[in-house]
């Protein structure tokens, strides 16, 4: 059996799989950039308000409700915190530099906003 990307010699299951996790795949990343379009849009505002990056509260329900959803869902919601606490420092760290644009970005970081 091959693991070229044609899937050839690979069940067609295995391949019909992949190509379902790719597509996933895909809607998850554009789904990403709407949200921190979302959340750059939300930084602004804040920066404009002079309200502060990081909403502690905002962020707690964010998680509670990430977690509730996980886990109707069948995902491990430690799992699904851990994902959410990323982006939330993420859409931080925007907001940070949107609010002052004279801080240097982390090498590496994606983009992000719970808010």
């Amino acid at each position: 059996m091959t693991t070229d990307q044609t899937g050839a010699g690979l069940p067609a299951e295995l391949v019909a799989l992949r190509r379902s996790i790719d597509n996933i795949d895909a809607a998850v990343v554009h789904l990403l950039a709407e949200r921190f379009k979302c959340t750059q849009q939300v930084g602004r505002l804040k920066a404009e308000q002079g309200l502060p990056p990081a909403d502690p509260a905002r962020e707690e329900a964010q998680v509670t409700r990430l977690r509730e959803l996980a886990d109707a869902a069948g995902l491990d919601p430690v799992f699904a915190e851990k994902f959410l606490n990323f982006v939330i420092a993420e859409v931080i760290n925007h907001h940070i530099q949107i609010a002052n644009p004279a801080v240097a970005r982390h090498p590496g970081s994606p983009s992000g906003d719970a808010s």
